[in-house]
């Protein structure tokens, strides 16, 4: 999606330890104009697939996820919790993550409430690095007996192995754009050609 490589290109910083900050437009401060594009990109991607449901995880996903289930009939959307609540009764679905970002390990929940074996899902999240985020969803959707539709991501990181891994599992993954490679030194940003 160009219109996202010219914005990662325009307002992203590339930091050391292969991190690209995109706060001032996507996780942090959030531009809906953008979100909105990207929810008609998904929509026309995963267009032929039944979805009734968008599946996320807090926080930075839940945003994009919002706007993007405008398109698809406003299905509901559901983001998986990174820690347990009092006000989150009944079971659950559990899995542990580990955050690239922040370096450490969460367990993440979904109420049995909100995913079954009637649901189609499509996963949406804002960066894709290692996969673990998106590995632990999909592990939530098999334990729910749902349908995976597909995964749509905002930014993935091409030259880290998440995204290889779940494609070779044949998981049906798009990325609206792909960093091949950034350097922090010079904040030079090379996207993959799609």
């Amino acid at each position: 999606m160009k219109l996202l490589e010219e914005r990662i290109r325009k307002d992203g910083v590339v930091k050391e330890g292969n991190v690209l900050k995109v706060d001032s437009f996507l996780n942090h401060r959030m531009d809906i104009e953008l979100f909105s594009e990207m929810g008609k990109e998904f929509k026309r991607i995963f267009a032929d697939k039944p979805i009734n449901k968008i599946l996320t995880i807090e926080a930075s996903g839940i945003g994009i996820a919002v706007i993007a289930a405008q398109y698809f009939d406003n299905v509901p959307v559901v983001f998986a919790k990174k820690s347990q609540s009092i006000n989150l009764d009944g079971s659950v679905y559990s899995t542990k993550i580990q955050s690239f970002t922040h370096g450490r390990v969460y367990d993440v929940i979904v109420s049995k409430k909100y995913l079954s074996p009637e649901d189609h899902v499509l996963v949406i999240d804002d960066f894709l690095a290692n996969g673990c985020a998106i590995e632990g969803l999909i592990s939530i959707i098999k334990e729910s007996g749902a349908t995976l539709e597909g995964v749509g991501i905002a930014i993935e990181k091409g030259f880290q192995d998440g995204g290889k891994k779940l494609r070779e599992t044949g998981v049906n993954l798009h990325s609206l754009a792909i960093v091949e490679s950034m350097d922090a030194a010079t904040g030079e940003i090379i996207f993959r050609e799609q």
